[in-house]
């Protein structure tokens, strides 16, 4: 069928790989979509690129909690979190650990009660006290690189 050739593991890596971006690029959006109207205003934006840019430890906790909270039930699990992190590396590319392994480590130390599921107060007192997962957190979500990919491609798709 042409000179065309694909190994069903190619596609099924770039099938994921778009609906593992896919669903973090919505969840990122509906944290800034603030009204919930469908849209990100200039309000909204400037209050998100403030948050990343200058926001306080707890302001930021408070987002990425939003962040992986996907169902907005104000419980976090191992499911939703371990979904935006294999987004965040689809993204970038990086896979230094696998996803499963970073959400068991956040859920051995922070998970006190043995729930399977995080709180709100859970997740930013369990990230304060473990500078580990605050580190690894803040590099996790460090939107920068994203913005050098896209930077890259642009200049790649346009000489």
């Amino acid at each position: 069928m042409g000179g065309y050739s694909s190994s069903l593991d190619d596609i099924l890596e770039e099938d994921m790989h778009h609906w593992y971006t896919n669903s973090y690029v919505d969840q990122v959006f509906f944290t800034f979509d603030m009204d919930g109207d469908g849209y990100i205003d200039f309000v909204e934006y400037i209050a998100a690129i403030s948050l990343l840019l200058k926001g306080e430890v707890n302001q930021k906790l408070k987002w990425y909690f939003k962040l992986f909270d996907q169902d907005g039930n104000g419980k976090i699990d191992k499911d939703e979190m371990e979904t935006i992190f294999k987004a965040i590396q689809d993204i970038t590319r990086i896979y230094d650990i696998p996803p499963e392994e970073i959400v068991n480590l956040i859920y051995e130390r922070v998970d006190v009660h043995g729930e399977g599921e995080l709180t709100l107060e859970e997740f930013i007192s369990g990230a304060k006290e473990h500078d580990d997962i605050m580190e690894m957190l803040g590099k996790m979500m460090d939107l920068t690189h994203v913005l050098q990919i896209i930077i890259n491609g642009q200049k790649r798709t346009s000489e």
